[in-house]
Parts: structure tokens; C-alpha cells; sequence
């Protein structure tokens, strides 16, 4: 029996490679998995602002995070640009992360999670998974 010698050195396996070149190219966004767009209500899970509701006014997907209104403000102190802004201190909404929102189940107006179901006509909705209520908004 032969024993071989440990190497650090890694092995060429081009069936890895298309492997993960499949994964990569399939691999869902964030945004997918959290199921939120615009306009959605929503409740903050996480963080300074936990228990407060808003509507979501912007999704970034990219970077995993919304902007919802009157959440997570913050003060910028703005130079004026022209004639179309004065100086001063501003309010400023920052983004949350996906993660910290949770949408609101239209029966019991709690944090829940949700389920996309294909209907007859093919469309796709949103079934909010405590409920089993069809989320409003499409």
C-alpha cells in the first residue's frame, strides 16, 4: 500500500467548473427571495426603527436593500445646487436591508412571510403564508 505525500496543489476538474458556472448563472437575487416591491407595505424587523410600518418606495436588489418611507432618516447637510435647493439640514431616508423587512398580512396586519402560487390563468400571485390571504398589490 502507498501512501501519498499531502500537496496543497488542486486538481483540474473542468466538471466543477460548469457546475458552478450553472449555479452562478441560476443563483437567485436577494430581491427574488424577499419577495418586496413598490408600493408594498411593510414592517421593520430589525434595528433603531423595529415595529414601525411603511410603504416601500424603492427596491435595490443589487445591494439587497429598499427605501421606505419615513424609515431609517437621517440629517445631511446640503449645499445648495442652483436655484434648486437652499442650504441647510436635510432629512434624508437611507436604505434597510431586505432582511430587516417583513410584508404585512393583509388580514391581520402582522409581520409575515409569503408564497407565490400560479393561479388557473397563469398568473402568479403572492399568498401570505400565517393567513393564506392573497397579498393586494401585484
Amino acid at each position: 500500500m502507498t501512501v501519498r505525500a499531502f500537496s496543497r496543489s488542486r486538481v483540474h476538474d473542468p466538471s466543477s467548473e460548469r457546475a458552478n458556472a450553472r449555479t452562478l448563472k441560476n443563483s437567485r437575487t436577494k430581491m427574488t427571495l424577499a419577495r418586496i416591491k413598490k408600493g408594498d407595505d411593510v414592517i421593520v424587523l430589525a434595528g433603531k426603527e423595529r415595529g414601525k410600518r411603511g410603504v416601500v418606495r424603492q427596491v435595490m436588489p443589487k445591494d439587497g436593500t429598499a427605501l421606505v418611507q419615513d424609515i431609517n432618516i437621517s440629517k445631511r447637510h446640503m449645499k445648495p445646487t442652483g436655484t434648486a435647493r437652499q442650504a441647510g439640514i436635510v432629512d434624508k431616508e437611507q436604505p434597510i436591508q431586505l432582511s430587516n423587512l417583513a410584508l404585512v398580512d393583509p388580514k391581520t396586519s402582522k409581520p409575515t412571510r409569503v408564497r407565490v402560487r400560479e393561479l388557473a390563468n397563469g398568473k402568479k400571485v403572492r399568498i401570505a403564508i400565517a393567513s393564506g390571504e392573497q397579498m393586494a398589490r401585484e
